[in-house]
């Protein structure tokens, strides 16, 4: 349920023009039609229905203070579908770049007692498409673009949830030439997200839903088709995927099978196999983490976390060391077992005193160097690839690669220009690969594929959002359980599981 208009409380005041009023205006009513119609309810089996009649949470336009030409969206989601469960609500700003496609700015969470600016930007930085023969290479952010005329119209197939119709310009901002025709391109979906927790003891069980918030546009470039999408999940979770469909080039085929998967009937005349290639993409998130009243001034940081085998064992099991290592200054990062990274605000603190922070979980990604870099750089330059590289933000460094400008080309260019710097303002530019390579059920059109990451919050409260009422005093380990002491159930080496 959308129960009332959502603000940035943290954000900076503007002036707002006649078209923010007339936005606010229309904002309010479509949010009070919603909650009149909702019943009166946060559980997500009682959603009403949606424009396109299929059913799903409206997800509208809301009064958030925004740049100009951007768009306030917003969500409220049940922490859960337990009863009494508190909400979570997402509020943003759709920003529609005529390159980087969606980018979503002022990204914010808040839950009853929680309010935090997460990030001032989340967007696609570079997407680059390296064919195995060696004969073609696309950068299809900087060359092509998402935006204008390779946005895609949507219809109720492509969302089954809520259309959402925005100015699109066909040539560039839309400043100067061409039209600024308004379609429906923004795809609001609320879903169910799957089981949140389960948890029983002496016959009582703790259990329930969650739901999540997904966004997407859908951009055509060349052959492909590129699915954009950001989800933002009730328990604070942000995931962000790219999802690729459309057709394999057809100009892209030959006769060396070590460059492709053969994917044409045996005996065909032309080469058989389908040109392998590779999906290379990298966001930029300039991290804000920022509670209301805090100080706007003061710095982020990075940790990075590693666990190493010791070679000795416990009484039951091998002892493995882990830690946090403090990552001060700009530098490329690269992905390895039992690690991951986190960008912490320091002097903000949850209610156990712990830094609030949020976790970059990379997932499945073959990992890649740019092309681009390679020639800039050569291809042997000591870490020249990344997984996650971090840098200061500047407004100027836009493009993981193919940057325009006097602050560098690059990544690698920012990072090395900014090494001596101490990290504050964080941005992380976050490198996921996907190797594709043809099958011949790609033929036609190809199913969906995707990679991507998830953006998970670490610390950014002392427990989850919705405690059950008879959890809510389980915050450390506790003296005793289900009225046995500790002690007793931790002797001779046996732990609470057993």
């Amino acid at each position: 349920m959308l129960s009332g208009t959502t603000r940035l409380t943290g954000a900076s005041p503007q002036r707002p023009s006649a078209g923010r009023h007339l936005l606010r205006s229309f904002a309010v009513a479509l949010l009070a039609l919603a909650a009149a119609g909702c019943g009166g309810t946060d559980r997500p089996t009682d959603r009403a229905a949606g424009p396109t009649g299929t059913g799903g949470v409206s997800a509208t336009t809301v009064a958030v203070s925004c740049p100009d030409g951007d768009t306030g969206l917003g969500q409220r989601l049940p922490a859960s579908s337990a009863k009494d469960a508190p909400s979570t609500a997402w509020t943003l700003c759709f920003h529609l770049d005529p390159q980087r496609g969606m980018v979503l700015r002022d990204v914010r969470l808040s839950s009853p007692g929680t309010s935090v600016l997460v990030a001032h930007e989340i967007g696609l930085a570079q997407l680059e498409v390296p064919y195995d023969t060696g004969e073609r290479l696309t950068s299809d952010i900087t060359s092509a673009g998402f935006g204008g005329l390779k946005m895609q119209t949507l219809g109720a197939t492509e969302c089954p949830g809520e259309l959402v119709a925005l100015p699109v310009p066909d040539i560039g901002d839309g400043t100067r030439f061409g039209d600024t025709p308004e379609r429906t391109v923004l795809c609001s979906e609320v879903a169910d997200a799957g089981l949140a927790y389960h948890a029983e003891e002496n016959g009582h069980v703790d259990v329930a839903r969650h739901t999540a918030w997904s966004l997407s546009t859908l951009s055509k470039v060349g052959w492909y088709e590129y699915v954009t999408r950001y989800t933002f999940a009730s328990d604070g979770t942000i995931e962000v995927s790219l999802g690729a469909t459309g057709d394999l080039s057809p100009t892209d085929y030959t006769d060396d099978e070590a460059h492709g998967h053969a994917v044409a009937p045996d005996g065909d005349d032309r080469p058989p196999y389908a040109a392998s290639h590779a999906h290379n993409a990298v966001w930029r998130i300039h991290w804000a983490l920022r509670s209301d009243g805090a100080d706007a001034d003061a710095g982020l940081a990075v940790e990075q976390y590693d666990a190493r085998d010791t070679g000795r064992l416990g009484p039951q099991s091998p002892v493995v060391d882990g830690g946090l290592t403090r990552v001060t200054h700009p530098t490329l990062a690269h992905r390895a077992d039992r690690r991951w990274w986190r960008v912490l605000a320091p002097a903000t603190r949850n209610a156990d005193g712990h830094p609030i922070s949020y976790e970059i979980d990379l997932g499945r990604s073959d990992s890649f160097t740019f092309t681009r870099d390679q020639r800039d750089h050569g291809p042997a330059a000591p870490g020249s690839g990344y997984d996650v590289a971090f840098t200061n933000a500047d407004d100027c460094q836009v493009f993981a690669t193919a940057n325009r400008g006097a602050c560098g080309n690059g990544v690698l260019d920012y990072v090395a220009a900014g090494g001596q710097h101490q990290l504050s303002d964080v941005v992380s530019w976050v490198a996921v690969g996907y190797h594709h390579v043809p099958r011949d059920e790609d033929q036609s059109p190809m199913q969906l594929h995707w990679q991507g990451f998830t953006l998970q919050p670490r610390d950014l409260t002392a427990q989850r959002l919705d405690v059950p009422t008879e959890r809510t005093d389980l915050n450390g380990q506790p003296d005793e359980w289900n009225g046995e002491p500790i002690d007793e159930l931790t002797e001779d080496g046996a732990g609470l599981g057993q």
